[in-house]
């Protein structure tokens, strides 16, 4: 989707992910989606610092949906 494509292109940009998947997980309406993510800007670093730094790229597009796994 648009939306997943986005979040990519977002988080690619911002910690050049050794490994990335975006999922849409809502059942198509694009409300919920499942994030892995790998990058030495996580390493040492722990689990919910990671997602807050996930999180701080995605406020835009946070604010436009119901959920967030990562």
């Amino acid at each position: 989707t648009d939306m997943e494509k986005a979040i990519v292109s977002k988080l690619t940009e911002r910690f050049s992910p050794t490994e990335l998947a975006v999922q849409d997980v809502s059942g198509g309406c694009g409300a919920f989606f499942a994030i892995k993510i790998a990058s030495e800007t996580f390493k040492g670093l722990p689990t919910v610092k990671q997602h807050r730094l996930v999180t701080e790229v995605l406020k835009k597009e946070i604010g436009g949906i119901h959920g967030l796994q990562v």
